[in-house]
C-alpha cells in the first residue's frame, strides 16, 4: 500500500498542538499525542467520551487544517452496509436489462458484467472514503458507533485493518491512500475488543477550570472576561451537582453566546434560572438548579473568585 503523503502531516506533538490551536481547538497534550501517532502511524483514533465534549470536533479541525475532504458516516441503529458502504442502483439496472431485451440482447453473461459494473454502484461514506483524490486522503469520521450494532462493528474490521472493502460482484476495492479515521462513541454501549485493537484510543473528558476558559476564549471571544471566568465556575460546579445529564462544553459555549446575547456582563441569578435550558437539556435538571440553588452556586462562585 502507497503511504500517505506527510508533507502535511504535523512532525511533533507541538506541531500537532499548535495546528489544533489555530483552529481554535484547545486541546491538552494527551490528546495531541495521541492524534500525532494516529497521523503518523496511519491508525484509526477512537474517542469515547461524554456528549458535547469536542470529539467530533477533532474531525472537522483536522479537515480544514489538513485541507482533506471530510466524509461523514453518522451512525443510527440499524445502520446497514447498502447505508454506509455501498448499493446497487435497482432501477437504472431494470433499465438496462429492458433495453438489453427489447434490443435481443441474449448474451446474459456480458448483461450481468455490465449491469454489475461501477456504473450502477452507489456509493456511500465508506466507499467514498478509499477513493483517491486530489486534494488528498479524505478524514473519514465515523460518528456515534455506539447507536449501531455488532454485526456493523464486525463489518468494520475490514476496512479498518487494511483499509479496503469486498464488494462480491465487483471483488476487493483498497484505498490507494488511507483516510485519516476518527471513531466517537458516547459510550452508551460498549465497543467490541477486536474493534479498539486496530485503533489508538483517548477518553476525552470535561475540560478542567482553566482549559474551559481557554475554549470560551478562542470560540466565544465576545463574551465579557468577568462573565466568561463567572460562567465557567458556575458549569464546573454544576457538573459536579447529582444531574440527569451535565452540560458539556458545546453546552457552556451556547450559553456564554446566549448570555452576551442578552448583554449580560457577569451572572444574574435570574437571568440564569431563565436560561437553563440552555445549558441543561432535562427539566428535572432544570427544576433542581432554579431559584435558590442557582442564588447558592452563583454565591459560591464569586466568594472564590475574590479569594484568588
Amino acid at each position: 500500500m502507497t503511504q500517505l503523503p506527510t508533507s502535511q502531516i504535523p512532525t511533533s506533538i507541538d506541531e500537532t498542538l499548535d495546528l489544533l490551536a489555530k483552529a481554535n481547538y484547545v486541546a491538552d497534550r494527551t490528546l495531541a499525542t495521541v492524534l500525532f501517532l494516529s497521523l503518523r502511524l496511519q491508525r484509526p483514533l477512537f474517542l469515547e467520551g461524554e456528549a458535547g465534549v469536542g470529539k467530533t470536533e477533532i474531525a472537522k479541525v483536522l479537515s480544514s487544517a489538513l485541507g482533506r475532504p471530510l466524509i461523514r458516516l453518522q451512525c443510527y441503529e440499524g445502520l446497514d452496509v447498502s447505508s454506509a458502504v455501498y448499493e446497487w442502483n435497482y432501477a437504472q439496472q431494470m433499465m438496462a436489462i429492458r433495453l438489453a431485451e427489447a434490443s435481443g440482447e441474449t448474451d446474459r453473461s456480458r448483461l450481468e458484467h455490465d449491469i454489475f459494473s461501477e456504473r450502477y454502484l452507489v456509493k456511500r461514506a465508506l466507499l467514498r472514503a478509499l477513493e483517491p483524490s486530489t486534494e488528498g486522503a479524505p478524514i473519514l469520521l465515523i460518528d456515534e458507533l455506539d447507536r449501531t450494532d455488532e454485526a456493523f462493528e464486525a463489518f468494520l474490521l475490514e476496512v479498518l485493518s487494511d483499509y479496503q472493502i469486498t464488494i462480491p460482484e465487483l471483488g476487493t476495492i483498497r484505498a490507494e491512500h488511507p483516510p485519516i479515521v476518527i471513531i466517537t462513541s458516547n459510550r452508551t454501549r460498549e465497543i467490541h475488543d477486536a474493534l479498539k485493537r486496530r485503533c489508538l484510543y483517548h477518553w476525552i473528558d470535561y475540560p478542567d477550570e482553566e482549559r474551559e476558559r481557554a475554549i470560551l476564549r478562542a470560540k466565544a471571544p465576545n463574551a465579557p472576561e468577568r462573565l466568561t471566568q463567572e460562567l465557567v465556575a458556575f458549569v464546573q460546579k454544576l457538573r459536579k451537582q447529582d444531574l440527569f445529564k451535565q452540560p458539556g462544553v458545546a453546552e457552556t459555549l451556547d450559553w456564554a453566546t446566549a448570555l452576551t446575547e442578552l448583554d449580560a456582563v457577569a451572572l444574574d441569578p435570574a437571568q440564569v434560572s431563565d436560561t437553563l435550558g440552555v445549558l441543561l437539556k432535562y427539566q428535572d435538571d432544570i427544576a433542581r438548579m432554579q431559584g435558590t440553588k442557582a442564588q447558592d452556586l452563583i454565591d459560591e462562585v464569586r466568594a472564590e473568585l475574590r479569594a484568588v
